[in-house]
């Protein structure tokens, strides 16, 4: 079948998921035709032979909705024979839209598409906007649905990890992204935001505490405390009856705060590239989508980067390096023990804790932080691989060419 190549990534920087982010001045649209535009200029593309968009959004509410993608095309003057498609599956979104485009390329449907995703956390009301698996206590009582957070203690409290493992890893995680900020790793893929007169509004990501001190983060108390947890510690004993209690250890500084981003991968076929003139930076090797046990729900991407290894018949030891989202401490360590992972090759240049979750953009981006390291390293071959709500986990493996 048509092998699928990934010729450009890019993204937006890092805002603060809150009203005190640079980009809450930003609508949704312009942040992601800012993005379309940029790409088209990088690669001089004739947006023509471009066959789809596919856009990942978790929210897609307010100024997200109503198909984001198509609107965002017609906004950033591309083609108007491009469709568009918005799709929602939690926080996978963004791998999912690549690993849908790159579907449709391999099965010599497309020759050409761009994917990505985008999440303005600083302009959505979250808990506005929950679903009955995270919202209806019946419903979830009924499928063993808790909080993500619970979920996150209750790893924690099954691998017997330690709120001191669960700081290390935090800290770690911004020490890599502060250390890839002063040297620069970040200059291929991110574009600056300006706005309309040219006056920088966001230029590098401004989420990354570099001041921070491990012991600011030790001295936090657990966000998910006993008294606030409103029968979800029944629901995961139910299912875990060998459980006695479980025991909160997350933090506000130990887990990912919302942020706002917005991230895009161009992928095609080699006849497109070589019509187009396009460079091949990676191809991809392998793509699994997966769902595992609801309660736990920070395991799919464990389950999924399993399977996408024995697609590619890979083992760990094969990946030199491994991108992962962190939405909290506790599952990322577990995913780290699960396949022996030195800590340099895991997110080498800082996670979700350092930058903030963004929901759907967050597979776009991890995914071009990916290629952009290991192109730096002259490494070959990584795996991203995300979990998200309802169990869903996503992983992608590629290779450098």
């Amino acid at each position: 079948m048509t092998e699928v190549f990934i010729y450009d990534t890019l993204r937006t920087p890092f805002g603060k998921g809150n009203r005190d982010s640079a980009l809450f001045e930003v609508r949704p649209i312009d942040l992601l035709s800012k993005c379309l535009k940029a790409l088209q200029k990088r690669n001089q593309l004739d947006t023509k032979a471009v066959a789809d968009l596919i856009i990942g959004c978790v929210i897609p509410t307010d100024g997200q909705a109503d198909n984001i993608a198509k609107t965002a095309l017609l906004h950033a003057n591309w083609s108007s024979s491009i469709p568009g498609i918005q799709i929602n599956r939690f926080q996978t979104s963004g791998l999912a839209a690549v690993g849908l485009a790159a579907a449709k390329i391999k099965a010599g449907w497309e020759n050409l598409a761009v994917a990505g995703g985008i999440e303005s956390m600083s302009r959505i009301h979250r808990k506005n906007n929950r679903g009955a698996i995270s919202s209806d206590p019946d419903i979830m009582n009924k499928i063993g649905s808790i909080p993500s957070g619970v979920a996150a203690d209750l790893i924690a409290t099954m691998e017997n990890f330690s709120k001191e493992q669960l700081d290390n890893y935090a800290f770690k995680s911004i020490q890599k992204a502060i250390t890839a900020h002063q040297k620069n790793y970040f200059s291929k893929s991110v574009i600056p935001i300006y706005d309309q007169n040219k006056i920088p509004i966001l230029v590098q990501d401004e989420t990354i505490n570099t001041a921070i001190t491990l012991e600011e983060i030790t001295e936090q108390t657990p966000i998910f405390p006993k008294s606030q947890r409103f029968g979800f510690d029944a629901i995961a004993l139910r299912k875990y009856p060998l459980i006695e209690q479980i025991t909160p250890l997350h933090s506000e500084k130990n887990i990912a705060q919302p942020a706002d981003n917005a991230a895009l991968v161009l992928v095609g076929n080699a006849e497109q590239s070589k019509i187009l003139g396009l460079k091949a930076r990676a191809k991809i090797v392998a793509v699994k989508t997966i769902s595992t046990e609801l309660t736990i729900t920070h395991k799919g991407g464990i389950e999924a980067a399993k399977k996408t290894l024995a697609a590619a018949k890979l083992k760990p030891k094969d990946i030199d390096l491994w991108y992962i989202n962190e939405s909290f401490a506790a599952p990322a360590l577990l995913f780290q023990k699960t396949f022996k992972i030195a800590d340099k090759r895991l997110n080498p240049c800082g996670g979700n804790i350092a930058f903030g979750d963004a929901l759907g953009a967050n597979g776009a981006i991890l995914l071009g932080m990916l290629i952009d390291e290991l192109e730096r390293q002259q490494l070959k071959r990584g795996l991203i691989a995300l979990s998200a709500e309802g169990g869903i986990g996503k992983s992608m493996i590629i290779e450098i060419v």
